[in-house]
């Protein structure tokens, strides 16, 4: 049953029913409701102007509990979108199922509208009925171009989009999303990742995707599972041969600085390349230590960031605390982009050590554990021990108490890096690091932990920790600390 509703309209003068029925049967149309959902989908504002001449209200709704303006939305037709706004139908306007015109569109993964809307001011936080955001939406029913127009607006759902894609095996969306910012290192609150929960419901495509993108096969659950186990364990034995396979030598390379910088470069111009952009000139990326980056901006990368979001938040650290100095004001730092991020699990994991005698397990489709004492070489790899030893350590963990450890020192022969590995820890190739670009020259660099670069003005800045979805900064005169998100390669 069509639901009728009303709305002040701006003053205009009212012709006679009959004339109005009559220009529009000129045009193709009945003065119906049918008629002006039709007119709005097809975009003829000329049309929809005639039948408001004839005191049709502007908010009729048809019986799915849709306005015009959600129609006009899902069809595309920015002309009719445009008008009934200024009629005064509102850009968030609900439906029955609580969903704004915004919504409509990404559903009909009507990508241009999507972005006309946002730019209109159209909320990409509301949620429907079943507690749906625009985003989520595009996930759930696989629409990647409307994710790509939203994920600059909402930054901060990238990692859980990334979580619902996996779930339902949108890898066409998945590819998307990591585009802009999602992190293959996400994980769930039960410690799982996208490729853990792609691998428990049979999603082939979306495994795939993940692996070919980054996402880690070592990776363990605080379980101790793989996705390869959590796979086998959901019955999907396919899927677990596809993660699980014998260690390739690669994967036990401790890759020197030069490597992970390529290594890097190629996935985003790779991404950029795919999104059919020229992919910009730039240096070979190097560390960023000592380097003198370009004129400072005030925070103008967050900045842009807090604009497209819509909100106007103090950065905070995982325990919810300020990322500041007290009241210190913004610093002013080059314009940073964080365009990539990596770190690297090896499938050895050490479990005990004994005097100078250390037991690691290799992971694998049939996991082994061997003894190795110094001198000798990790099974399958250029990696040789160095040292086994115990030392007290204080640690997070421990409450910042000193406590007993048990460590293996490793070399690549190759590389000539060394790397130490901690028994009931995962043990990894390298610190994690960011691949960072210099919006205003498009040089890259890579970032870790502790390295130190100045602004053309002389500020001196500290890279103070690397986290999957954002860099901490600290100004090392003030000591004042502020974060860059991770945006993607195209974001």
């Amino acid at each position: 049953m069509m639901a009728i509703s009303f709305v002040v309209l701006p003053a205009c003068k009212k012709r006679p029913v009959e004339a109005v029925k009559s220009d529009l049967g000129e045009a193709g149309y009945k003065l119906t409701p049918e008629d002006w959902f039709r007119a709005s989908r097809e975009n003829d504002v000329t049309a929809l102007k005639k039948f408001v001449s004839g005191g049709f209200h502007v908010d009729t709704l048809n019986t799915e509990g849709d306005s015009a303006l959600h129609a006009a939305a899902a069809s595309g037709a920015q002309g009719s979108v445009d008008y009934l706004l200024k009629r005064g139908l509102g850009v968030d306007l609900r439906n029955t199922a609580g969903r704004t015109p915004l919504m409509a569109a990404v559903l009909a993964d009507r990508a241009d509208m999507v972005r006309w809307l946002l730019r209109q001011g159209a909320d990409p936080r509301v949620k429907d009925s079943d507690g749906f955001k625009p985003l989520m939406l595009a996930v759930r029913e696989g629409k990647p171009g409307a994710v790509g127009e939203l994920a600059a607006y909402v930054r901060e759902d990238l990692d859980p989009a990334l979580l619902l894609a996996a779930l339902v095996g949108r890898a066409d969306v998945i590819d998307s999303l990591t585009n802009y910012g999602a992190s293959v290192y996400a994980r769930m609150e039960d410690g799982r990742t996208p490729l853990m929960i792609a691998a428990q419901n049979g999603h082939t495509e979306a495994v795939k995707l993940l692996i070919d993108i980054g996402a880690s096969r070592f990776t363990t659950d605080p379980e101790g599972q793989t996705a390869a186990d959590i796979a086998t364990a959901s019955g999907h034995p396919e899927i677990a041969a596809l993660i699980s396979r014998e260690p390739q030598p690669s994967d036990l390379a401790l890759d020197s600085p030069a490597e992970i910088a390529k290594s890097m470069d190629h996935v985003v111009d790779t991404a950029v390349a795919k999104a059919a952009v020229a992919v910009p000139k730039h240096e070979t990326s190097r560390p960023l230590d000592g380097e003198t980056l370009s004129s400072p901006v005030v925070n103008r990368v967050a900045a842009v960031d807090k604009n497209e979001a819509g909100k106007n938040e103090v950065a905070k650290n995982d325990s919810g605390n300020r990322l500041d100095s007290g009241n210190a004001a913004p610093f002013a730092m080059p314009p940073l982009v964080m365009r990539d991020y990596r770190e690297k699990e090896v499938p050895v994991h050490v479990t005990t050590v004994q005097g100078d005698t250390a037991t690691v397990s290799i992971a694998g489709p049939s996991p082994r554990e061997v003894k190795v004492r110094a001198g000798d070489t990790i099974p399958g790899s250029k990696l040789t021990v160095v040292r086994v030893r115990r030392r007290m350590e204080d640690s997070k963990v421990s409450l910042g108490k000193l406590m007993e450890i048990s460590v293996v020192e490793v070399r690549d022969d190759a590389s000539g890096k060394s790397r130490e590995w901690i028994a009931g820890v995962p043990s990894s190739a390298h610190d994690p690091v960011a691949l960072v670009e210099d919006a205003a020259t498009g040089k890259r660099y890579v970032a870790a932990p502790g390295q130190h670069f100045k602004a053309a003005d002389g500020t001196e800045y500290l890279i103070s920790e690397v986290r999957p979805n954002q860099l901490v900064i600290q100004e090392v005169a003030s000591g004042t600390v502020q974060t860059i998100p991770l945006r993607g390669p195209r974001g």
